[in-house]
């Protein structure tokens, strides 16, 4: 019954028996392993008289020295499933170690290299935008010093010009003074005959 069962533990790599059953089957495959390790012809006859078939032992011998070479013991793992429904008989299941080493090496995640690389990036950025954010601040006080002097310039500008305008209005108001004056003379003079001869008038009357 035993030798069955390695084969079928070697042929499948896992199988499903109860607690004792496991416990001894452990032994058996530790002592096959060991002896697949060795390689020679003696070590094959020896599992061939306890496997039954041939196809299993040599690929056992082929893939000893990869699967189990960095090992010294330890071969098979025997997890406790439950009990069996009909006599109710604790069930385990024995399966070699080497094997769930093979899927999860298969299913490797990638490594967060990339990762790494972004972070180290985002810091750089970060500068940049702090130097773009810092630009205009650092021009904005030169701009400001540069609109002083403008504004400086233009106030002396502005007062000429009002006092450009207000001698404007002045010479005008003297201008219509004179014109007025001027309008006002004749006038008087045109009055002074009318006069004359008014009073040469009562002369000859009286």
């Amino acid at each position: 019954m035993f030798r069955n069962m390695v084969t079928s533990l070697f042929k499948y790599d896992r199988i499903q028996t109860t607690d004792t059953k496991a416990k001894e089957l452990r032994r058996w495959a530790d002592h096959v392993i060991t002896l697949a390790k060795k390689g020679d012809l003696h070590a094959r006859r020896q599992v061939l008289s306890i496997m039954r078939e041939k196809s299993v032992v040599h690929k056992l011998f082929e893939e000893a020295e990869e699967r189990f070479g960095k090992m010294n013991g330890g071969y098979t793992r025997i997890i406790k499933i439950g009990t069996r429904p009909g006599d109710a008989a604790s069930v385990s299941l024995i399966e070699l170690v080497a094997y769930e080493e093979k899927a999860k090496k298969g299913k490797k995640k990638p490594k967060a290299k990339p990762k790494a690389k972004v972070e180290t990036q985002a810091p750089k950025a970060s500068v940049r935008a702090d130097e773009v954010e810092s630009k205009p601040s650092e021009e904005t006080p030169q701009e400001e010093t540069s609109a002083q002097p403008e504004a400086v310039e233009a106030a002396p500008e502005a007062e000429e010009v009002k006092a450009q305008e207000d001698k404007e209005a002045v010479a005008g108001e003297v201008e219509a003074n004179r014109e007025s004056a001027e309008a006002d003379e004749p006038t008087a003079e045109q009055d002074a005959p009318d006069q004359a001869e008014e009073e040469t008038s009562k002369k000859q009357e009286q």
